[in-house]
């Protein structure tokens, strides 16, 4: 395989790298300075071995890393050799917009170009582009190197054609791609997730359940079948007839609220956003973070060689 480009060096460039890595696709790293990049790279490669990447001696190690690229994005002119470009800098639609103002102005016409933005619609990224055709959104999940799920979304110009090409792409390298049809606010995954998440909250908010009787009641029911087959085949195979009677009593009292329920609203408001500031809806010690995180890791890696279970 040609080239990939990864604009950008943080945790979410890192794992999106890794995946190439792993399936030995080389990858150029582009950030704002050469320190920068090449840290990336080096923590790129740390991953790709953590998910099964053989490296067997500092020899094997050099090998690899002759084989990618790092260097300075804005210095950057080699794309011929590219076959994909993925941006992933900060969450800043000005700071996008030039990325991609560049890109357009820089790449071949033939070569696709995604954002891996979880919030901004890459029609507004591309909005005004010559070349708005050949980009599209793709949004990875963390950790990008674990999570197969990748979403190719298509912008109000983007050209279906080039889109499926960059979904091949994903699969030959095992991950698994969706193609979102329409750019709408939180594309596919998210839009499912937070329909979720708003449910749970309210669940919470009106002393119904615990957080952590919420989890175990996903983990240990619905959640737990998911990682055999999505809600669509789950019903299919129980009959749609049962969820339809169930829907005509639940869908009426189900949460629509537009906002953060007052008890997330009151968290937030007290800087406590989970384990990064030691505590959520709970108090989190280092040693339960590092607990719960290396289980996180572990479970994440068996739920992926279940999915893979033909």
């Amino acid at each position: 395989m040609k080239r990939i480009a990864v604009i950008g060096t943080g945790t979410m460039a890192a794992g999106i790298a890794a995946g190439f890595i792993a399936e030995n696709v080389p990858v150029a790293i582009l950030g704002r300075s050469l320190e920068k990049s090449a840290a990336c790279l080096d923590k790129a490669i740390l991953l790709a071995h953590k998910i099964g990447f053989s490296i067997s001696s500092g020899q094997d190690l050099a090998v690899i890393r002759a084989k990618q690229i790092t260097s300075v994005f804005e210095t950057w002119t080699d794309w011929s050799d590219c076959q994909w470009i993925i941006e992933t800098v900060a969450e800043n639609m000005v700071l996008k917009q030039e990325v991609f103002r560049l890109l357009d102005r820089q790449v071949p016409p033939s070569i696709p170009i995604g954002s891996n933005s979880s919030g901004f619609p890459i029609s507004k990224i591309a909005e005004g582009l010559p070349s708005a055709n050949r980009m599209m959104g793709a949004h990875y999940f963390m950790p990008a190197e674990v999570v197969p799920l990748v979403e190719i979304v298509l912008g109000e110009k983007t050209d279906p054609l080039m889109a499926e090409t960059v979904c091949d792409l994903y699969r030959q390298i095992n991950k698994k791609p969706v193609l979102v049809k329409k750019d709408i606010p939180g594309f596919l995954a998210n839009r499912i997730q937070h329909a979720l998440m708003r449910e749970a909250l309210s669940l919470v908010e009106s002393g119904i359940a615990t957080p952590a009787d919420i989890d175990d009641a996903v983990r240990y029911s619905f959640g737990f079948r998911y990682a055999a087959v999505g809600p669509m085949t789950q019903k299919e195979i129980s009959g749609w007839d049962g969820m339809a009677n169930a829907a005509k009593e639940i869908y009426p009292s189900l949460s629509n609220i537009t906002t953060l329920p007052p008890k997330l609203a009151k968290l937030m408001a007290e800087g406590k956003t989970g384990m990064k500031a030691g505590a959520g809806f709970r108090t989190w010690s280092p040693e339960e973070i590092k607990e719960t995180t290396d289980s996180y890791s572990k479970r994440l890696k068996a739920a992926f060689d279940v999915l893979n279970i033909q």
